[in-house]
């Protein structure tokens, strides 16, 4: 039976080309609507991602539903293959999705690794990192936090559109955003722990502290310094 493209999965294919000539190819698949992120054939998950290995203190009844992790066992073939890998090596880094190559030469594998590595965790099912599954449909390699920032605000205040219109009480002071993002901090702490235990090098690692930094300082810009983007709306104030 042929897939027909509105059943067939989001791919996001990320290439990594080091100047030893050797090439990391990675396909993340998403399901077309949800797009919950769809495993691999045959992973054999690694203890370190088991769920009572180092679970976050606010996760609740994923135990019921898998063993692992759901985030950490998602990220372990990643994690493999670059266990060895420092997180300062450079690569040109290639990602291709159904509308448009995005291409970064001589990028750290930290940053690269960083942009992959978020793909795949608010896909894979946490409550709380599936709040930022939206914003997955229009996927941004190597964003900047000034565009991660304006990408989860706009985000998220469109979701509040849809509450409003579904009837249910919409938050338009952005405080859920804040507490999420608190929430996200812990999970990010609990992966890194994680990691020390699966890499010999910091690449890994290094890549979940960076989405930590945008996780850190994002509740910040939000309270603080929204106004900053305030002249782009003059036209909307008149």
């Amino acid at each position: 039976m042929s897939t027909t493209p509105e059943s067939a999965p989001l791919n996001f294919r990320y290439t990594f080309a080091f100047d030893d000539d050797h090439q990391v190819v990675i396909d993340v698949n998403l399901d077309p609507v949800t797009l919950a992120y769809i495993p691999p054939a045959g992973q054999s998950p690694p203890d370190w991602a088991r769920f009572d290995t180092l679970p976050c203190e606010q996760c609740t009844g994923v135990q019921e539903k898998s063993d692992y992790c759901l985030v950490a066992k998602n990220i372990a073939p990643v994690v493999d293959l670059f266990k060895d890998l420092s997180s300062y090596q450079t690569a040109d880094v290639t990602v291709e999705t159904r509308e448009r190559t995005i291409s970064r030469k001589q990028v750290s594998t930290q940053e690269a690794l960083s942009s992959l590595m978020g793909l795949i965790m608010v896909t894979s099912g946490c409550e709380d990192l599936d709040r930022l599954r939206p914003m997955v449909s229009l996927h941004l390699p190597f964003a900047s936090i000034a565009e991660t920032t304006y990408r989860a605000v706009s985000t998220y205040l469109l979701a509040q559109y849809f509450r409003y219109k579904h009837g249910l009480e919409p938050d338009w002071d952005l405080k859920s955003l804040v507490e999420t993002y608190r929430k996200i901090k812990v999970i990010n702490a609990s992966l890194c722990q994680r990691l020390r235990m699966a890499s010999n090098q910091d690449a890994n690692l290094n890549a979940v502290i960076i989405l930590d930094t945008f996780a850190q300082m994002l509740p910040d810009s939000i309270e603080d310094d929204m106004e900053q983007y305030a002249y782009l709306f003059t036209q909307y104030l008149d």
